[in-house]
């Protein structure tokens, strides 16, 4: 059964316990993170002296807290103070325990029974406990920042757990890099009673979760988890990077979280089996989860490529053909006659799609709506935008602009960029098609205004033509497995 992680994500109250008027300290920043990014509940800071800290009163004991009035203890106190203060925080109506401090079983010896301790007592309670050693816990619907570190991520669908507190916060650095949000995040730290799991299960039924991204290091119960995951990717996607495939990575989980880390052979079948999209690094984990959150699964794997320029179809022509599960389709003729209509007779007459410099204004528009509406084309990767909004951009800082005619000139090109970003989103949302648009331009210039139109639209700029093959190539694998379990 699913267990109830409503009021860790959706607290009425939080109480913070071991606030300090020093800034560096961790209760100091969750109490400022909590209050600095929108939280409208209560807020309880506890720490060893009254006062007032950060314009919030500060309480020297959690039994001043109001019973009933908050259902959340984030702890921020030493190892031997906790047992004692999360009882007292249960007597007073709390239903969910996040645990900052460390110390317990990553450090070995009496860290391992305190933990075992925390867990026992968690189960006589009935709370639920997250941690210990966490990051903390980000909820955007509820405007809930309660972590040690920054960021704090654009409101989403991608809902993240991890047992490394530093990949919650790399995850949210793209969120913020990339323009496609969040909706919950958790360090889950040592994840002593509170499994990724549970996490995970929950994240399926959340109405605010579309795509659930994790990290893990080690399972306490290897074919447990995956039992268990397998009826959550029949509901939602589950994109999972895993830490400690080598002896090197599987000593250090060890230290770091107190994981014992399973081999990466066994991990990558059983991963296949139970339908998760197992990501090869952090980077392509967060855009494979933004591609899930932003685009249409595909029927299948036959893939189209638009270019403005040969060498990037060439390029993703080869990624194509070399993925196992992308097929790059042969122009059917009704479609090439219509592109036939479209432009002068130098164009490829092929898949990829060569405009070969021969588009007008509308051109590109068109182009997509013909393509994504065509029934052999699963999925189409748009290349070459960017070219006018660069040229725009080189004209606007030489000496001859704004006269010439060059702003006129500068405004179109601009204007055009927009106008082909919005209409690969436009073809894919009507025609449920994935239309992912690859340029070196989200890195090398993000304000060029094609790509700074897609990212306004929630959807990735992929830097590469191989990036967008490779998500693309997870939606496909995972509407494979689904057709599978059908």
């Amino acid at each position: 059964m699913t267990r109830d992680l409503l009021p860790l994500f959706e607290p009425k109250g939080i109480i913070i316990a071991g606030v300090s008027s020093h800034p560096g300290k961790f209760g100091f920043v969750v109490l400022h993170n909590i209050l600095s990014c929108g939280y409208n509940g209560n807020v309880f800071a506890v720490g060893r002296e009254s006062g007032m800290l950060l314009d919030q009163p500060v309480l020297s004991s959690i039994n001043e807290v109001p019973h009933g009035a908050a259902d959340l203890l984030v702890v921020c106190t030493p190892v031997q103070a906790n047992e004692e203060l999360i009882r007292s925080a249960a007597e007073l109506g709390v239903k969910a325990v996040f645990m900052v401090t460390g110390g317990y079983s990553e450090a070995g010896g009496e860290g391992v029974e305190a933990e075992k301790r925390i867990v026992e007592l968690s189960n006589e309670l009935g709370l639920v406990v997250a941690g210990p050693n966490g990051q903390g816990i980000v909820s955007t619907p509820m405007d809930l920042c309660a972590q040690i570190v920054a960021p704090y991520p654009p409101k989403g669908r991608i809902s993240v757990a991890s047992q490394s507190g530093n990949f919650v916060s790399a995850f949210q650095n793209y969120a913020n890099q990339y323009g496609v949000g969040i909706s919950r995040a958790v360090s889950a730290g040592n994840a002593a009673d509170t499994s990724i799991a549970d996490y995970l299960e929950w994240f399926a039924d959340d109405k605010e979760t579309d795509v659930a991204l994790c990290y893990v290091e080690g399972l306490k119960n290897g074919r447990e988890f995956f039992e268990r995951i397998k009826d959550v990717t029949k509901r939602m996607p589950v994109i999972m990077v895993k830490g400690g495939a080598t002896s090197g990575g599987q000593r250090a989980a060890a230290s770091h979280t107190g994981s014992l880390a399973s081999d990466g052979r066994i991990f990558n079948g059983m991963a296949r089996q139970a339908g998760i999209t197992h990501a090869r690094n952090i980077e392509s984990a967060f855009e494979a989860a933004a591609t899930f959150a932003t685009q249409p699964l595909p029927s299948g794997g036959d893939t189209l490529v638009l270019t403005t320029a040969g060498g990037w179809g060439v390029i993703t022509a080869d990624a194509i053909t070399n993925h196992r599960d992308l097929n790059l389709i042969s122009l059917p003729k009704d479609l090439m006659d219509s592109i036939n209509e479209m432009l002068p007779p130098r164009w490829s007459r092929n898949n990829p799609v060569d405009l070969a410099g021969g588009e007008t204004r509308d051109t590109i528009p068109d182009l997509l709506e013909v393509s994504a509406s065509h029934p052999s084309i699963d999925a189409i990767i748009q290349l070459g935008l960017g070219i006018q909004g660069n040229t725009a951009s080189l004209t606007k800082s030489g000496p001859f602009y704004p006269d010439h005619g060059l702003e006129r000139i500068v405004d179109f090109h601009e204007r055009q960029e927009r106008r082909y970003a919005e209409a690969s989103i436009e073809a894919s949302i009507k025609h449920q098609t994935p239309v992912l648009v690859a340029s070196e331009l989200a890195t090398a210039d993000p304000s060029n205004p094609m790509v700074a139109a897609v990212r306004e639209s929630g959807r990735v700029c992929y830097a590469s033509a191989d990036r967008a093959v490779e998500s693309l190539g997870h939606l496909v694998r995972y509407r494979h497995w689904l057709n599978i379990q059908e």
